[in-house]
């Protein structure tokens, strides 16, 4: 029986408490100093821990439930975890073996100051060892909590809410987008050289990643990619951004859908062009186009934006849904609004047990005020785009037919759902004037 917890245990553990305990976000906190010392293969290992039992949380808890004879929620948070995490590895990861699943666990409640607590982690593994069937499907009740499965049933329809649910589980793929301000066939060739597999996606500039880990690459510390969803990059090109428009993003941070605006309007912009040096916005500091703004309310995410910056903006710290502070108008706005992100569980996993139905009626009252402080600001003949990873009806259409006046019309309509659709799931409207 191992003395010491594996580095990538460890880390996956931290995670989940810190999930769990902090109320933080899993994707953030594995690209965090919790796991900047791993190396390749125990970051890979963490993260699969980590989100795989946030994904199968609800049936990892009966599967505890079942074999310690008492409700998981029950035990201490320490032990909680210890135990999802070695079921985890029991129900899903058939090449580790069980044994080591079953000790790893135990140490990790000992290190984490809960060693009375060991045999119990010991005995509840080893009689949930002998009855998990590693690789089946949970119902469809367990993959996402039951009064949102029961939403879904009846906006979708038993069938595809079912569907929906189960598709939670699954690890989504990972999207890439190409900075246009680089030769994008030499970006490839460079990833390729550095151990990332990618294939062509069905929008410009984005690729799909089948091997390798983009984040740790040269390529991305020169900011030629970034980790951005397929889902997410198909929301900017309904603004159809030309290099003269006045440019206004509300809602920014963190700003991927910002640097895909400013880089889609910059007139050269052609697969595989770079800019000559003599006019790279980047390095004059002259902007690319017309007037382009990003806002958001938390000061410190425009700061890191401003460091991860591939083209120049103007960044203004504001609640958008308060009044707004510019005479300007614009022709092209997003609002890519906060939402509750069910359209994005795979990704996210954690804010299926986060989330409150009440939450949703709270979010769409901010999503009105926000869209309608921003509907004024578009001057004639503008595009306004109003997008949401939610696949809530509050969050989207009720929003948009509740603020729009009589000289507003509404030019297209999108809804995108994970599983039916590559990518994750968004909702998208575009707005102009009469």
């Amino acid at each position: 029986m191992p003395k010491v917890v594996s580095a990538a245990r460890w880390a996956a553990y931290q995670v989940l408490r810190r999930v769990e305990q902090e109320r933080g976000f899993a994707g953030d906190l594995l690209h965090s100093p919790l796991t900047s010392a791993l190396d390749e293969r125990d970051a890979a290992l963490a993260e699969e821990l980590a989100l795989g039992v946030l994904r199968w949380q609800g049936e990892l808890d009966r599967i505890i439930s079942e074999a310690g004879g008492r409700p998981a929620q029950a035990l201490d948070l320490e032990v909680r975890i210890a135990l999802r995490l070695g079921a985890y590895q029991l129900l899903r990861l058939d090449r580790i073996p069980a044994r080591a699943a079953v000790s790893e666990s135990v140490e990790i409640v000992k290190r984490a100051r809960k060693s009375s607590a060991a045999g119990l982690v010991n005995a509840v593994l080893r009689k949930a060892a002998s009855h998990v069937r590693p690789g089946t499907l949970p119902e469809a009740a367990r993959a996402v909590p039951a009064w949102l499965l029961e939403r879904w049933r009846r906006r979708f329809g038993a069938s595809l809410a079912e569907k929906l649910a189960l598709q939670t589980l699954n690890p989504p793929p990972v999207f890439l987008r190409l900075n246009a301000r680089f030769d994008t066939e030499e970006t490839l060739r460079l990833l390729a050289a550095e151990g990332v597999a990618t294939e062509r996606a069905e929008l410009p500039y984005c690729c799909k990643v089948l091997a390798g880990r983009p984040a740790r690459t040269e390529c991305f510390r020169q900011g030629r990619i970034r980790l951005q969803d397929l889902g997410s990059q198909r929301i900017v090109p309904l603004l159809a951004l030309e290099p003269q428009h006045r440019f206004l993003d509300l809602c920014a941070a963190p700003g991927g859908k910002t640097f895909q605006a400013l880089e889609q309007r910059m007139p050269y912009r052609a697969s595989g062009v770079h800019a000559p040096d003599s006019t790279d916005t980047a390095s004059s500091g002259a902007e690319p186009g017309g007037l382009a703004v990003a806002c958001d309310r938390v000061p410190e995410r425009l700061l890191t934006m401003r460091r991860l910056a591939t083209l120049p903006v103007a960044m203004v710290a504001l609640d958008a849904a308060c009044e707004l502070p510019f005479r300007t108008r614009f022709d092209r706005i997003l609002v890519d609004a906060p939402c509750s992100g069910t359209g994005t569980l795979a990704r996210n996993p954690e804010i299926k047990w986060k989330l409150r139905p009440e939450d949703i009626g709270e979010l769409a009252a901010r999503q009105k005020a926000m869209l309608s402080r921003a509907l004024p600001l578009l001057a004639p003949a503008g595009r306004l785009v109003y997008s949401t990873c939610s696949l809530e009806p509050e969050e989207n259409e009720e929003v948009v037919n509740a603020v729009l006046g009589s000289g507003i019309r509404i030019v297209e309509t999108h809804v995108w759902l994970p599983g039916e659709n590559q990518g994750d799931g968004f909702f998208a409207c575009v707005i102009a004037q009469r």
